[in-house]
């Protein structure tokens, strides 16, 4: 009984010693912000010198949450290279700013949440209140518009870091276009080399343009309504007609700017009627009905809708 009390005293004692601070010694647990994670890898040293010259190094410091995709060293090498400049300096701070902004997403999006569709990032349109859009790929690992995750998922106290091989600069209506699969029928028509005109050039230009882009799966159904075996039967006169008649010019709008019964005239001079009874459709000049099935697809000079048919002038 006496070692009993003897071991009890002794392991008493024993959890009583504990070590004492010295004066001035941090005791507070290391960060692991946003910011901590890119000092901390040494992959991504430009990107931390861009957030400082961009002044926005601090809001990873913060306890807002973010997705960060985050853009290598190399592929900032090769952003320098494209622009033919010598260094960071060489590009203006507000256009640096709006490109980091278009890396950044709000709130914690693990590589698990993702999905193929269209998320916002923190780059605004015109200065707006509105955000421009990314475009999320999954079919084959992660991609974000034209952009590859390399690394998924580096855990942050503040949210998460996926490593990403290019820069994402602000799209145009035809980035937005490029970046998703589901309108590589719509590029092929838009690039087709007999048109006569421009159509990448003229949707790359200051805009703004608002698309109403048919799916892959509108352009199979056109080409079985008029019983032709493939794109290129189109007569050049046709295509450029159609494709004209699923632009408006000189407006940026979105889908809450839409209202039943409008009357929209077109690039090429014709006019569509928009619907907004049982969800939002267009009716064409041949009283044709399409649904529109995504909407305000926000790029840097015009807005991107989804429809299911192609619409006939």
């Amino acid at each position: 009984m006496n070692k009993f009390f003897l071991s009890v005293l002794l392991l008493g004692a024993a959890v009583l010693v504990v070590p004492a601070c010295k004066d001035g010694e941090d005791t507070t647990p290391a960060s692991n912000n946003i910011l901590d994670v890119l000092k901390n890898d040494a992959n991504l040293s430009t990107l931390v010198s861009a957030l400082e010259r961009a002044d926005l190094d601090q809001v990873f410091a913060g306890t807002d949450e973010y997705t960060l995709f985050a853009p290598t060293n190399a592929a900032f090498t090769q952003l320098l290279t494209d622009l033919g400049a010598n260094s960071l300096n060489d590009i203006p701070v507000d256009v640096l700013t709006n490109v980091l902004l278009n890396h950044v997403v709000t709130g914690e999006k693990k590589a698990a949440s993702l999905s193929t569709g269209y998320i916002n990032s923190l780059l605004p349109y015109n200065g707006s209140s509105v955000n421009q859009t990314l475009f999320i790929n999954t079919a084959s690992g992660v991609k974000v518009n034209d952009a590859t995750v390399t690394a998924a998922d580096a855990d942050a106290s503040n949210g998460v870091v996926h490593t990403i091989n290019k820069v994402l600069l602000p799209t145009t209506v035809v980035n937005q276009a490029l970046n998703n699969p589901e309108f590589s029928t719509l590029v092929a028509a838009l690039t087709r080399s007999d048109l006569g005109v421009d159509y990448v050039g003229l949707l790359n230009g200051t805009g703004p343009f608002t698309v109403f882009a048919p799916t892959n799966a509108a352009f199979a159904s056109l080409l079985t309504e008029l019983n032709l075996p493939n794109l290129n039967a189109i007569p050049a006169a046709t295509l450029n007609s159609v494709l004209q008649y699923h632009v408006v010019n000189g407006a940026n709008v979105r889908a809450e700017n839409l209202t039943n019964g409008q009357v929209v005239t077109t690039f090429g001079g014709g006019t569509f009627t928009v619907g907004l009874t049982g969800g939002a459709k267009i009716t064409d000049a041949k009283a044709r009905v399409s649904n529109i099935i995504a909407t305000n697809v926000q790029a840097n000079n015009g807005v991107v809708h989804a429809i299911d048919k192609v619409l006939l002038p």
